[in-house]
């Protein structure tokens, strides 16, 4: 198989895939016959050929997809006008305070926040897929340490948590906001490239109490397929 058919075969993989493909699971299309750094060019290849238009090939940290540009975000949400649900600031932050000072405990963030975090608060993170219980603390109770998934890094369309925009302050909560890119998860995929999710600070009353937050459970979403 030359070149040509070879960068064919992976364009039609990774449009026609529900999901990121990652670079084994694209080998199996050439019977593992291509080798990994032959496939990753191939792949360098095909994010060229699509460069400029509306859909690009990006690497998240499952794997490989398409998905659409963010300019083109405006135009996609008229076919799907139904409002997302929102998460207030209470919930971005402690969002925020996971992703850059994971491992941490639900004590942790309270100390962070100042605040007491309602469980029912973690729970919807858990329930959208962004942050897990990966282990406990060794300390008297043995706390839950919390980390974002591999779903977080795909929905802000991160490969690693190396791409997170550095931090210029000390406060979590008061920078991370500004300079992490929850917009890039409401970014529209292709066709049955997975669910999208809008997360927006509007309406949110950074004064609001923390069971306030909690009791805010979103309506499930259809997402922009």
């Amino acid at each position: 198989m030359n070149t040509t058919d070879a960068r064919r075969v992976l364009e039609t993989a990774l449009i026609c895939a529900p999901q990121p493909l990652s670079v084994r699971e694209l080998g199996v299309l050439f019977d593992m016959e291509v080798s990994p750094d032959t496939l990753k060019s191939l792949l360098a290849d095909l994010q060229l050929e699509w460069a400029g238009r509306g859909v690009e090939l990006v690497q998240v940290a499952s794997g490989w997809r398409f998905q659409s540009r963010p300019d083109m975000r405006p135009y996609l949400d008229r076919l799907h006008p139904e409002k997302p649900p929102r998460y207030t600031r209470a919930t971005l932050e402690t969002l925020a305070i996971i992703a850059y000072r994971q491992p941490v405990t639900r004590g942790d963030m309270e100390d962070i926040r100042g605040v007491t975090i309602n469980s029912l608060l973690l729970k919807q993170l858990e329930d959208r897929g962004w942050v897990e219980v990966i282990g406990h603390r060794e300390t008297v109770g043995r706390p839950a340490l919390f980390a974002t998934t591999r779903q977080f890094l795909d929905d802000l369309g991160l490969a690693s948590l190396d791409q997170l925009p550095p931090l210029e302050g000390s406060e979590v909560q008061e920078s991370a906001l500004d300079r992490l890119d929850f917009e890039a998860l409401s970014s529209s995929l292709l066709p049955e490239a997975g669910e999208t999710v809008e997360v927006s600070l509007i309406d949110a009353d950074p004064t609001e109490s923390e069971s306030e937050t909690a009791t805010e459970t979103p309506e499930p979403s259809t997402g922009t397929p």
